[in-house]
């Protein structure tokens, strides 16, 4: 497992002012799972960390929604710009 491989894609200067956004803490909740995801590949039968994983990604499904009805294009670049969600064909 590699420490340390997810690259910032929020600067410095706005990680310290918007803490509380629900962008930053979409993109830490998909650092956690990335981290955990990969921990898991390793170790399958850790269930702690399964139901870790499970309550994170539950958060991050409700801000994504949250945010999805209150702002539709802040949603969709936030999206793109992690690349965490299929495009939607109907």
């Amino acid at each position: 497992m590699v420490k340390n491989s997810f690259i910032s894609l929020i600067p410095q200067e706005e990680k310290e002012e918007n803490r509380g956004s629900v962008e930053f803490q979409v993109f830490s909740f998909t650092n956690k799972i990335r981290r955990l995801t990969s921990h898991l590949e390793l170790h399958k039968r850790d269930f702690l960390s399964q139901r870790g994983l499970r309550k994170i990604l539950g958060k991050r499904q409700r801000l994504l929604a949250y945010l999805s009805k209150k702002n539709r294009v802040r949603y969709t670049k936030l999206i793109d710009q992690l690349d965490i969600r299929e495009p939607q064909n109907r």
